[in-house]
């Protein structure tokens, strides 16, 4: 596919991080889909599921949260992990496929938290604060019934999982991902942190935005420490949950200029964005999307996920120059080779959440 197309030059024109070379805008967004193997090491459903994507066109594959340790990090039975050298052999596969099909690959590095409804390695949960999460667990990830209330975490618990994201970037590179992505986002444990109902410490890490935030820069700088200069990491961030959709920064702008700017200097290349609609108003009404506020106090490129279906809207969001890459979800579920129908003029399917979410179907029953 060319780097320029007429009609969304912008969206097929290529962009750079660091060396890295990505031929277009179009970014398959990280979704969770449970169908690794029981240890973690990535199947060969998931080496056809995202072969499927570097075929359809996307320039940049995010993959779903990979568990980064073998301790308290794994959040979903049957989630991929990057904590061993079998994982490590397990994503080699996929990698070569997506590189033979001309796309990039990043691995998201997810730590669930509280959240964990499903571990091979701990029966315990830890958080920030001993609070139970809101809501329940998810069906279609195969939990029931409400979370469990965490352990609250020590300063032991903190450098381990510090460690552990360092760690798994490190695996990441030496498995061959073009970058890595920390999950610090969706209510994850890195979200935890940074929220305050779910963060009720009084040390270092609780209190102020700064304070919460903090973990989320440590984790940024260990892994950029372990990787190097030349592998591109970024993080991922949002203000609603899988938890808890409606969740707002206490704080409105101050607090998305607090965090934006922080992580802008914690050495990172990216920050990702993703909000249930990433173009709309992130406060009051009429003011600015978080993708623009990332884009205003991180100074970095800015990938942005959220309710884009269409070519027309992923040009419109890039044509702003708030957003430097488009990560598509549900439209990529139904669409695996979404940039190559949009550049053709094709239709494109629409979204039919039974067929991805159905709690009584594995992903071999779905059309891969």
């Amino acid at each position: 596919m060319p780097d320029q197309h007429p009609e969304y030059p912008q969206l097929f024109w290529s962009m750079s991080l660091g060396n890295l070379i990505i031929k277009n805008r179009a970014g398959l967004a990280p979704m969770t889909r449970t169908s690794a193997e029981e240890n973690g090491v990535p199947s060969a459903q998931m080496v056809q599921y995202y072969s499927r994507y570097a075929e359809g066109g996307f320039g940049l594959l995010i993959t779903e949260g990979t568990y980064p340790d073998e301790a308290y990090s794994q959040g979903y039975l049957n989630q991929p992990g990057i904590a061993n050298r079998q994982h490590i052999e397990g994503w080699k596969k996929v990698i070569s496929k997506v590189h033979g099909a001309g796309a990039r690959i990043f691995c998201q590095l997810m730590h669930a938290g509280a959240l964990s409804q499903g571990n091979i390695y701990k029966q315990e949960n830890i958080a920030p604060s001993a609070i139970q999460p809101k809501g329940e667990q998810l069906g279609f990830y195969g939990g029931e019934g409400q979370y469990p209330v965490p352990e609250e975490m020590s300063r032991e618990d903190i450098q381990q999982v510090i460690n552990g994201f360092a760690n798994a970037a490190l695996n990441a590179r030496d498995a061959g991902f073009d970058g890595a992505e920390i999950h610090g986002a969706n209510g994850y444990l890195l979200d935890q942190f940074l929220t305050d109902y779910t963060n009720q410490r009084t040390d270092e890490y609780g209190g102020s935005t700064e304070n919460r935030v903090r973990l989320l820069i440590e984790v940024c700088q260990a892994v950029r420490e372990a990787v190097g200069d030349d592998f591109p990491v970024g993080i991922r961030i949002s203000q609603a949950k899988v938890n808890d959709y409606t969740h707002k920064w206490a704080g409105g702008e101050e607090d998305a200029r607090i965090i934006f700017s922080s992580l802008g200097k914690a050495g990172l290349d990216f920050l990702h964005v993703t909000e249930y609609q990433v173009g709309e108003a992130a406060f009051a009404a009429g003011g600015p999307s978080l993708a623009s506020l990332a884009k205003k106090w991180g100074r970095l490129p800015v990938f942005a996920n959220g309710s884009i279906t269409t070519g027309e809207q992923a040009e419109k969001l890039l044509e702003k120059e708030e957003v430097d890459l488009v990560c598509i979800g549900k439209a990529a579920l139904a669409n695996k080779d979404w940039p190559l129908k949009v550049a053709r003029g094709e239709a494109l399917e629409p979204f039919k959440p039974e067929a991805f979410f159905n709690p009584n179907a594995k992903l071999k029953e779905f059309e891969l």
